[in-house]
């Protein structure tokens, strides 16, 4: 039995770090009920290309195993049915635009004093409280206002990107793990509350290791490409076939590294006895280790490093990483059962069994009549 088996959820949110939420509640057993538009659902479902059908990937790969119905939340009868409906419901997500669900009577206030039981979860860009509470953001935005790109890239570069949507997925994942300890909490008082996540607190918590030393120094981290400024070694090196990562990150490790390149007398050298040193005269340290790693193939030193017990590994792109024998072994991913999409499941295991979800991707109001069965609310939207 799952551990969120007869847990129901309604989801009032789309793009990605809503329906992430959704996504991880409803992998862990919960029935998420997703709230679509009636002119074309979540916005996410055109976020394409890539896509299969008329559905972008980037929409399957958080919306697994939902149910979904459309509502125009524009129709007072639809609010109505939703109110009611709310009644009988654990937990609601929403990250509508800022002011929405007030304008609507379904904000936290409107649903919890309908169900006293209801765990209410607000996803937000900037925070529910403070002068930008109001303002609507995406992923890239949150990322350069947190401070984030100045953190990556090349030092002395234009700020960077992190390429995955770290903001959007880890707010979703912040949110659920609210939600869980919610529910757990209200078995013990009886009664439900609120979550409320963002991206910017999902980006100032990332930072936090990072910003301790600002507090300390007053001066900014300095970006490192692969690698970490406060520790050495600790980055990707070039190799006579393509680039490895290398984390020889205490002394220990990085004598047994050096050993490995047949150069016992660098981690002998009292210039580089310890991390605090290494860092000090990476200067001098970087170009000689350098320079060694390019005498043979990734393969070899990889061979090598791991039988020294030294942490190390390829840098893949996605169809070497797609290949790796590791990946393949904890079965993370799967193909959807009605159409030939590979997603990437929940990153964990309860019981030693991987989580999958029951159903595949919903169409758009696709349990509309099953779930609303009020003709008054299939009405098509007014142009």
């Amino acid at each position: 039995m799952l551990p969120l088996a007869g847990v129901k959820v309604i989801e009032l949110a789309q793009n990605l770090a809503g329906p992430f939420t959704g996504d991880i509640l409803g992998q862990l057993g919960a029935d998420v009920i997703k709230i679509e538009r009636p002119d074309g659902g979540d916005d996410a479902r055109g976020w394409g290309p890539p896509v299969h059908g008329d559905t972008a990937t980037t929409f399957m790969s958080v919306n697994k195993g939902k149910r979904s119905i459309t509502l125009d939340l524009k129709d007072p009868d639809a609010v109505a049915w939703l109110k009611d409906y709310v009644r009988d419901v654990d937990v609601v997500i929403q990250n509508l635009r800022p002011g929405a669900v007030e304008e609507l009577g379904l904000a936290a206030k409107d649903l919890c004093a309908l169900n006293p039981r209801l765990v209410y979860c607000s996803l937000s860009a900037f925070g529910n409280k403070g002068p930008k509470a109001m303002d609507p953001g995406y992923e890239p935005i949150l990322q350069g206002f947190s401070g984030m790109m100045m953190m990556n890239g090349e030092d002395g570069g234009p700020p960077t990107r992190v390429g995955m949507q770290v903001l959007d997925l880890g707010t979703g994942l912040w949110a659920a793990l609210g939600v869980v300890a919610a529910i757990n909490r209200r078995h013990t008082t009886g009664k439900g509350g609120t979550v409320d996540a963002s991206l910017l607190e999902t980006a100032l918590g990332w930072m936090s290791a990072h910003f301790a030393g600002y507090s300390v120094t007053g001066k900014p981290p300095r970006r490192h490409l692969s690698g970490n400024p406060n520790t050495i070694v600790f980055q990707a090196f070039d190799t006579a076939t393509k680039p490895i990562m290398i984390a020889a990150a205490n002394d220990r490790l990085f004598v047994r590294f050096c050993e490995v390149l047949g150069r016992a007398d660098i981690g002998a050298d009292p210039r580089y006895k310890t991390n605090r040193l290494r860092v000090e005269n990476k200067a001098a340290l970087l170009p000689v280790l350098e320079a060694i790693l390019k005498t043979n193939a990734c393969e070899t030193w990889i061979e090598k490093l791991e039988a020294a017990k030294v942490p190390c590994g390829p840098i893949n792109d996605m169809a070497s990483m797609d290949r790796e024998p590791q990946v393949a072994a904890l079965g993370i991913i799967q193909e959807l059962p009605d159409r030939p999409v590979r997603t990437v499941h929940l990153p964990l295991s309860i019981d030693g069994e991987r989580l999958r979800p029951a159903r595949s991707v919903p169409a758009a109001g696709e349990h509309t009549d099953a779930i609303v069965g009020h003709a008054i609310l299939k009405k098509k939207p007014k142009a």
